[in-house]
């Protein structure tokens, strides 16, 4: 009930000024990880993040703390939100957007997971032709396209 309303109020904020919000805290600029985790069957698990900007639905993620490498970060985010080990983590890419760096890596689950933070909402395994509506950023697409046209991380 509280995340729905949190996400209701983050909703009515206009993208620009969520991200803003998020990032105006940094000084220079902010250092995320994310991760595509793909399944034996070739899906690729999603997260509804309630303060996601654009989309509620991505890969699952979060911020680096200071002084953090992004693959510890990315391990303790999993563990801290979906309650799963992951392994065959490898880099995929980095990117910029603005001010913000991303670190995305693919990895395999180890486990099935479970919602264990307030910040996620809802979290499914897709195939590409599953991926739900709200996806709608192109780079997302194409990455869940990559990871399940192979089986083994890249």
């Amino acid at each position: 009930m509280l995340k729905k309303a949190i996400r209701r109020l983050w909703r009515l904020i206009s993208p620009n000024t969520r991200t803003w919000l998020v990032r105006s805290t940094q000084t220079s600029f902010t250092v995320s990880a994310a991760v595509i985790i793909s399944n034996e069957k070739n899906e690729v698990l999603l997260l509804n993040h309630v303060l996601r900007p654009i989309s509620g639905w991505g890969f699952p993620g979060g911020f680096l703390d200071k002084g953090e490498q992004a693959e510890d970060a990315i391990r303790r985010e999993i563990r801290e939100e979906i309650g799963i080990e992951i392994s065959h983590l490898k880099l995929y890419t980095i990117r910029t957007i603005g001010t913000h760096i991303e670190i995305l890596f693919f990895a395999r689950a180890e486990g099935e997971p479970k919602i264990c933070s307030a910040e996620i909402m809802d979290l499914a395994w897709y195939t590409p032709a599953e991926v739900p509506d709200e996806v709608a950023q192109p780079y997302t697409r194409a990455l869940i396209m990559k990871a399940a046209m192979h089986p083994e991380p890249v």
